[in-house]
């Protein structure tokens, strides 16, 4: 144990109004003779009945909808809705376009990861509050960070109408497509991000994490020549592998009585884990060469898939190929004959799933004989996570709880931050309080 033993008695820790996080909840850890009884992660705030708002609009409505999720991620849920359509429909959309839809993917992977890298996780390894505090020791890295966000927001911008909730996504393309020379305008910027990216692996390679590894079941799309965002089978360290529609088939989600988010877990009960960890993990070997360089460097591929203090490297390494796979794109763009293909709507099941900044992203939509929403379910990463957070709470607890107050607590936001949980576009999180009931 680190920090020595875990007093006798009872013992609570409160904090409120922790950072750095997107959104608002409470996790309670209860401690008998040392040992971890209860640790749930609460999320309270309130829904917000996205599943029910779509009922009864057109497949393009959802499209619109749904992007108003997540100001962080919103092109996640377009995409996995237009997929799941298109599907459906039998919509083959033209090539340019498919790479269109990478391109703005990458640039949500790109300013999500740099968000989280720089604003609101690195302050923990310098031993900081904030951002604002690590561009007091280390402004140099802050205006790197910034810098690299800043070209995600752009490519967002570009492809999708404006930097923040879409609009340009439509069932078999695009309303509009940019032309070659609106592309070329940001390369410069892309090049520069590169170099940036590139040296953000090297730097958060050399933060010190806590000594603390696990064995989860990770979970994550995989291809089979491209790293997983838009396309790819669902699959898993101890071997499964199903199409991204029947996510249904492997997983299920449950209600517990402290959180308003539905919980998930596979058939077996099992917690599991989705991200960048697992990707990297399971799909590293169709990372960007550049990338996959990256990651050998900083010789922590093992480590990330064991310890969840090493998610930062992960994040890391995905802008690295994000970055790379943006320049490839837009150097071999050719403007489609036309931005979107025609579809007629129809009645069936629509369900796909794509990779978000954070891991897995599933939609399920049932169309009524006009092809508008009868039903809709949305399984967001953060949800399907919170028992695995839970779980290493409960594993790396016992290690912590003989450290003063302060050195504890801080571990334990370290650890919820580590899987960049996006509750809300909200900044409040964790309410602590954990208690011996010796």
């Amino acid at each position: 144990m680190h920090g020595g033993e875990v007093a006798v008695g009872e013992r609570r820790f409160d904090v409120t109004g922790i950072t750095r996080v997107e959104g608002e909840g409470s996790l309670r850890l209860a401690v008998r003779d040392g040992n971890v009884t209860e640790a749930h992660l609460a999320i309270f705030e309130a829904p917000r009945y996205f599943e029910q708002l779509v009922l009864g609009r057109t497949p393009d409505d959802v499209l619109d909808i749904v992007a108003r999720i997540c100001g962080i991620c919103p092109v996640a849920y377009q995409m996995s809705a237009v997929h799941a359509f298109e599907d459906l429909l039998g919509v083959v959309i033209d090539p340019s376009v498919r790479a269109l839809r990478r391109l703005l993917y990458c640039g949500e992977w790109i300013e999500s990861h740099a968000l989280h890298v720089y604003l609101l996780h690195a302050p923990d390894f310098a031993g900081l509050a904030s951002a604002v505090e690590l561009a007091r020791v280390d402004r140099a890295a802050v205006e790197r960070g910034l810098a690299i966000k800043r070209v995600g927001n752009r490519l967002v911008s570009l492809l999708g109408g404006r930097p923040i909730h879409p609009v340009s996504v439509r069932v078999g393309g695009f309303s509009r497509v940019p032309r070659a020379a609106d592309l070329a305008q940001i390369r410069p910027e892309l090049d520069d991000a590169l170099r940036g990216a590139l040296a953000t692996v090297d730097w958060v390679a050399g933060f010190s994490v806590p000594d603390f590894e696990r064995d989860p079941l990770l979970v994550s799309l995989r291809h089979a020549t491209d790293y997983p965002m838009n396309e790819g089978r669902i699959v898993s360290n101890d071997g499964m592998d199903i199409e991204p529609g029947a996510w249904e088939s492997a997983f299920q989600e449950q209600q517990v009585p402290w959180s308003h988010a539905l919980q998930a877990r596979d058939r077996d009960g099992r917690a599991y884990l989705l991200g960048p960890a697992s990707r990297v993990t399971l799909a590293g070997e169709q990372l960007h060469p550049l990338a996959l360089a990256a990651l050998d460097r900083s010789g922590l591929a093992t480590a990330i898939a064991r310890n969840p203090y090493w998610g930062i490297a992960a994040r890391a390494v995905e802008i690295v190929h994000a970055v790379a796979v943006a320049i490839e794109i837009i150097d071999g763009y050719g403007e489609p004959a036309r931005p979107m293909e025609p579809w007629a709507p129809g009645p069936g099941i629509a369900a796909w799933a794509t990779e978000a900044p954070r891991g897995l992203l599933f939609h399920r939509y049932r169309l009524d004989e006009r092809g508008r929403i009868a039903e809709a379910s949305i399984v967001p990463p953060t949800s399907q996570n919170q028992a695995a957070i839970e779980a290493d709470l409960t594993a790396f607890a016992p290690m912590v709880l003989g450290l003063d107050h302060a050195a504890a607590t801080h571990r334990f936001e370290q650890l919820i931050r580590s899987y960049d949980p996006c509750i809300s576009c909200a900044t409040h999180f964790l309410d602590l309080r954990v208690e011996d009931q010796s």
